[in-house]
């Protein structure tokens, strides 16, 4: 059989699986700047963040734009420091993530003067106007955008901007990804309170500038949350310590049932002084009630102990991350 033949395919699939989430992460993050984050003058940081900054002292100038110019400079960085392949995933990310904006923006406001004024009233023709429901509007923004964002870092590219920063940050001061995300979207929030909610913009002082600037905290948190659970996963794992005497039992249903393997460990008894085998296992969080049903059915009186997993790798779980990986924790 040609093995060759077979895998070829395979890789060739893998390549396009990859861009194929690039994009769809990049017009998911765009739409929801678009639908979502802009026409409420949140700033949920990023360059796309500081373009709302800035499109409100400029209004002729899409936000995407804004993005343009603040891209190049980071992607010419992330060429030079983290190799070709990233880079190039990272500049054509980065070159239509803005310009699918600014197109989106055209098609779902009706003249240029909405466009400038990115009035939410005028967006879709007031079909999808939440001017009343902030709250709402935020959280699904800030899910979009986290959910994008960690679709595309996921296939080792970005979207430009502060998540390149983190990237950088992640590099050279050992700084969590997503904590990166965070500090450096921080500093354009603090931009936004002072331009949109001080009143240095064309529109003079909102009167909500402070109330929007928690929204666009509370955007920042959510997005970057999103982006730890994308790129880590939940802690679904569960650790399991049990003692107990019918150890041939138990070993039969832990490989026979359910598939797994575990360990023994050696263990002492601090007030009898015996020393006992003490088994060490993981399982899914699902699986955890069938053991603990199946440990009460084979020895009720057996000692149980049942942690969280953080994190498990090996065969039956997550495989190790390579060196050149990016962790959001």
């Amino acid at each position: 059989m040609n093995t060759r033949a077979l895998l070829e395919p395979m890789g060739s699939w893998a390549w396009w699986r990859s861009w194929f989430l690039i994009f769809f992460g990049c017009s998911l993050m765009g739409a929801a700047f678009v639908l979502f984050i802009n026409p409420y003058k949140f700033v949920p940081g990023g360059v796309y963040g500081m373009g709302i900054v800035l499109h409100n002292i400029f209004p002729s100038v899409q936000v995407g734009t804004f993005g343009y110019m603040f891209d190049v400079p980071l992607m010419i960085s992330a060429l030079l420091i983290f190799g070709g392949q990233f880079g190039m995933r990272t500049i054509l990310a980065a070159l239509y993530t803005p310009g699918f904006m600014n197109v989106l923006t055209r098609l779902v406001y009706p003249d240029e003067a909405a466009v400038e004024a990115l009035d939410p009233a005028q967006l879709l023709g007031g079909h999808l106007d939440l001017s009343n429901e902030l709250l709402l509007t935020c959280l699904i923004g800030a899910v979009m955008i986290g959910v994008g964002q960690g679709l595309v870092v996921r296939q080792q590219a970005t979207t430009g901007g502060t998540d390149i920063v983190a990237m950088l940050l992640q590099k050279f001061a050992g700084i969590k990804f997503s904590t990166g995300i965070f500090l450096a979207d921080g500093f354009v929030v603090l931009s936004g309170l002072v331009v949109i909610g001080f009143g240095l913009g064309t529109d003079g002082a909102s009167s909500s500038g402070w109330t929007l600037t928690l929204y666009s905290l509370l955007s920042i948190y959510i997005s970057s949350r999103v982006v730890a659970y994308m790129l880590d996963g939940a802690s679904y794992d569960k650790l399991l310590f049990i003692i107990s005497d019918h150890h041939d039992q138990l070993k039969q249903f832990i490989i026979g049932d359910l598939d797994r393997s575990a360990t023994y460990i050696k263990s002492k008894g601090m007030y009898t002084d015996a020393e006992r085998d003490m088994i060490f296992l993981v399982v899914s969080r699902k699986e955890v009630r069938q053991v603990q049903h199946k440990i009460k059915e084979i020895d009720p009186r057996a000692f149980v102990v049942v942690t969280d997993a953080y994190e498990t790798f090996g065969e039956g779980f997550k495989p190790l991350p390579e060196k050149s990986d990016i962790q959001a924790e």
